[in-house]
């Protein structure tokens, strides 16, 4: 701004000059003594004339000048706002998301309020096709709900009575009724604009040394545009002087160099938070390209964090659905872990399961029920001793893979086991594989025994294992990749996990993780898509290549620009024009800015972005 002052000035100076030089000459016309054609006041009519004409079409020419060069300025300005105005209007269409009105229930009639007129505790209804006006949990219902504009995943996400759901999230096919658990400030959505709000606003190594870098612009133009004035004015040219000045002035304009990493930073923000990818600390997002070593937490990342039936044995010839009807017959009461997973896997196959009655639970054994007249125990290796029985042959294979196995009893003689293990994501294989594509090493980090982490590991192709790992010991592990050279990116989602993020050189916490493991992490993944570690790395390297293909731009630009507006091609015939100048100036910042927009292109979909790296 205030080298715009200094130009609109130097150019209000060029003015008068040229005025009061236009005014000296017509005084000094006189009369020529014995040469027709002069009239009565002495002076030349026609002569006088033609040069009051030549002298008003020069000051035309210039006042052409001027207007030329406001207008390219301002449309530069225009393209500069316009670029920076697109970031903000995408974090504002976050809070677009949210309905207008929330049908909200009281006393068995529904009642139409503002969203924020909701107060936790309150329940409303979701209709097909309707938003949730704010975070909830489901109470009545089922819903395939899109959740596309918070984690970024396209497809769909089957939600029911007890689970959670986040404001401006959709109920595609049926209609809930959500009990509300958070309102205004406390939502994600608000959250995440939060996050990406701080995370524009922050400052990174890029920002800094950008920002240096105008400030030694600035001095240098007026350096260059001060010695410009004295060597012109020197050589007995002042206005010409006066005129390479303010084009040195008006191509040495820092815009260029001052737009080029801000606007990449909100571009890249934004897209980011669109693809589930929240930035908190906008150094770590920078170091990410530099990661070689990604290191997983198993439990909850690269599997689901719950056990699943992953296979049924018999003996004597049963039926395995009818084995694994009577165990969810007995769990069917019974809150445990692997309760609900033996009666969710009979729910997935559709068995119809018995009705049980008398339900006895005893802890570390197992459960009794009886289920149509015969007694039915589900348990482990205490069970089988207080039966006096064996376990079926197969056990010892799957105790080698780390698996969890449950033993059916039916009248004291056992019928069937049950192997039951952390469910792998299917994501997680695609996430290993696509890492190594990228020539990152794949480590695993759990507190599970040997055999469990290294049947995953070998299932997932991961490189290296660290298992039975202590929580307070995972820093250390992390500290020690580091000592080994090599720069770590952690993710995790528990509280145990929060350490080791803080010691990572790129903490990444899932967005299902605790708040701690949040507050630890300097990129916090929406989904728990192992593949949105590679939408970060992507990210990162992109914004990267933008950053320094617009500094080299905007640097490059004045290097070669200023020494031809000062005139240093003069003795061999060439002069920038002003107007040229002020082309080349705007130019400057339009390319900064269109090229920063090229980022918009960029898909940070977790199966895009893994698709794109499997595929080179």
């Amino acid at each position: 701004m205030f080298v715009h002052r200094v130009l609109l000035a130097l150019v209000g100076a060029a003015r008068a000059c040229r005025a009061a030089r236009f005014e000296g000459c017509a005084g000094e016309v006189g009369v020529v003594p014995g040469v027709p054609g002069q009239n009565a006041s002495g002076g030349f009519a026609e002569v006088g004339a033609v040069q009051v004409r030549a002298d008003a079409l020069r000051q035309l020419v210039f006042w052409w000048e001027l207007a030329l060069l406001i207008v390219i300025m301002l449309l530069g300005h225009w393209i500069e706002m316009r670029s920076l105005a697109q970031t903000t209007s995408a974090l504002d269409s976050l809070a677009a998301l949210l309905p207008d009105e929330a049908e909200r229930v009281e006393n068995d009639q529904v009642v139409v309020v503002a969203p924020s007129d909701l107060v936790v505790g309150d329940v409303v209804i979701v209709r097909p096709g309707g938003s949730v006006p704010a975070d909830g949990r489901i109470v009545e219902g089922r819903a395939s709900m899109d959740e596309s504009m918070v984690t970024g995943e396209s497809r769909t996400v089957e939600r029911s009575s007890g689970d959670s759901v986040i404001a401006g999230t959709v109920a595609t096919d049926s209609g809930l009724r959500v009990e509300i658990t958070a309102i205004g400030d406390e939502t994600t959505l608000a959250g995440i604009q939060r996050l990406v709000t701080e995370a524009q606003s922050s400052s990174s190594r890029a920002q800094r040394l950008a920002d240096t870098a105008a400030g030694w612009l600035f001095w240098f133009a007026l350096g260059a545009a001060a010695i410009t004035a004295i060597v012109w004015t020197l050589v007995g040219l002042p206005d010409a002087a006066v005129i390479r000045t303010i084009t040195v002035l008006v191509i040495a304009c820092p815009h260029a160099l001052g737009l080029a990493i801000p606007l990449v930073v909100s571009i890249a923000t934004e897209r980011a938070a669109r693809g589930g990818v929240l930035v908190k600390d906008r150094l770590a997002l920078e170091s990410m390209r530099t990661i070689d070593t990604v290191l997983f937490d198993k439990t909850g990342t690269l599997t689901k964090g719950e056990p699943v039936v992953s296979e049924v044995s018999v003996a004597d010839g049963a039926d395995p659905d009818r084995v694994l009807a009577l165990a969810a017959a007995a769990e069917a009461d019974s809150e445990h872990p692997l309760a609900k997973a033996i009666v969710r896997a009979a729910a997935d196959r559709k068995l119809t399961v018995p009705r049980s009655v008398e339900f006895t639970s005893s802890p570390a054994v197992g459960v009794t029920a009886t289920v149509e007249g015969k007694i039915i125990r589900v348990g482990g290796p205490h069970l089988l001793s207080e039966e006096n029985a064996d376990e079926l042959p197969v056990a010892d294979h799957w105790r080698a893979d780390g698996a969890i196995i449950l033993h059916v009893i039916q009248d004291g003689r056992v019928v069937g086991a049950l192997k039951l293990a952390d469910e792998v994501r299917s994501e997680s294989r695609e996430a290993v594989d696509a890492l190594h594509a990228l020539g990152v090493q794949v480590v695993m980090i759990t507190g599970d025994a040997e055999a469990v982490a290294q049947a995953v590991a070998q299932d997932l192709g991961i490189d290296r294992v660290f298992a039975g790992v202590r929580p307070e010991d995972k820093a250390a592990k992390v500290q020690q990749l580091q000592n080994e050279g090599r720069k770590v990116a952690m993710v995790g989602d528990g509280v145990n996990d929060a350490p080791a993020l803080a010691q990572a050189d790129v903490g990444l916490a899932i967005g299902a993780g605790t708040d701690v493991a949040i507050a630890s992490a300097g990129v916090i993944l929406a989904s728990d898509d192992p593949r949105s570690v590679l939408s970060v790395i992507e990210l990162s390297r992109a914004s990267y290549r933008k950053m320094k293909q617009n500094l080299w731009w905007a640097a490059g630009y004045n290097i070669i620009s200023v020494p031809l507006a000062a005139g240093v091609l003069a003795p061999i015939g060439f002069v920038l024009p002003m107007s040229i100048g002020a082309i080349l100036m705007s130019l400057s910042t339009i390319v900064v800015a269109l090229n920063a927009q090229l980022l918009r292109r960029l898909d940070l979909r977790p199966d895009t972005t893994t698709r794109v790296i499997l595929n080179r």
